[in-house]
């Protein structure tokens, strides 16, 4: 069976806190509830409204966002809260049933270039998945039905998938043009069914769970972590809106190396040498003066 653990995140709205679940709940669907009378088909939203301070319930993709009444703090319930829900969870609690009715919000994939002429990013407005995975074959796709059926496509070369796109990187036999829309549209009607992007234990399998990539972080030296808490702010965003990844791999104090592995569209990419020696390497450099001589990068 399936473990399911649920952490607190905070909103910009201090009303309102998303627990959000390590697995997906919802087949890509979204349902809102008002009060207990609109959740009866929603067992674990009606679970939710015995507790008097619950306003507002939103179920949606791998996380339950719950607004409050004022009589309470979340600082003072919110912790209860997500043991509830994770035992619910773990005890076999139905989320949502089929009869319930989803917020009805079309499914649009659109595609965007990306640096790398080998890689095209197909977005999702839907979220699709709760960490990062990259595949470089069928046999590494076993976790994700998604991948693996986009590996059947014989000019598929590779697949990275975070958050609400996908990074498909081609083999040169084809061009983009002949292949674009195609792709598209079986992204677009593969979420519309409600398929698995990845199977539910794909997350602990791979090691990539919130507790497994903490319990890693805690395990790296001072340095380490400085040098991924500045790849975490300072360079992922920007290479996640090319349909990439950079991931630190390690560093070594006596050459003053740094390692980091390459990803989606970053992998393999014409422009990917002059961005990690004049951005990412002079970066460290700077950040953390003395203890970075050379950055080095390896293609996942």
């Amino acid at each position: 069976m399936n473990t399911f653990k649920v952490s607190v995140q905070e909103t910009s709205n201090n009303a309102i806190v998303k627990f959000e679940v390590n697995q997906f709940i919802t087949k890509h669907q979204s349902f809102e509830f008002n009060n207990i009378d609109e959740a009866k088909n929603a067992p674990l939203a009606q679970q939710l409204f015995y507790l008097p301070f619950v306003k507002k319930v939103y179920i949606s993709g791998n996380f339950i966002a719950v607004e409050r009444y004022d009589i309470v703090q979340w600082n003072d319930v919110q912790d209860e809260v997500s043991e509830q829900i994770e035992t619910y969870l773990n005890d076999g609690g139905v989320v949502v049933e089929e009869s319930a009715t989803a917020k009805k919000v079309a499914v649009t994939v659109y595609a965007e270039s990306t640096p790398n002429p080998s890689v095209m990013k197909f977005v999702a407005n839907k979220k699709m998945v709760a960490a990062l995975f990259e595949f470089t074959s069928i046999e590494e796709a076993k976790l994700s039905p998604l991948a693996t059926e986009l590996f059947h496509f014989p000019f598929v070369k590779s697949v990275f998938l975070d958050e609400n796109y996908v990074s498909i990187t081609k083999y040169d036999i084809t061009e983009w043009q002949d292949i674009t829309v195609q792709l598209r549209e079986f992204i677009k009607d593969y979420i519309e069914k409600g398929k698995d992007v990845v199977l539910p234990e794909a997350v602990e399998k791979l090691k990539k769970s919130t507790k497994q990539v903490d319990s890693y972080f805690e395990s790296l030296d001072d340095v380490s972590k400085e040098i991924v808490n500045i790849l975490e702010e300072y360079v992922k965003p920007a290479v996640a809106s090319d349909g990439g990844n950079i991931q630190f791999i390690s560093y070594d104090s006596a050459s003053k190396n740094v390692s980091v592995m390459l990803q989606g569209a970053c992998s393999g990419c014409p422009s990917s040498t002059y961005t990690l020696k004049s951005g990412i390497e002079n970066m460290l450099k700077e950040m953390l003066p003395g203890k970075i001589e050379t950055v080095e990068a390896i293609n996942g």
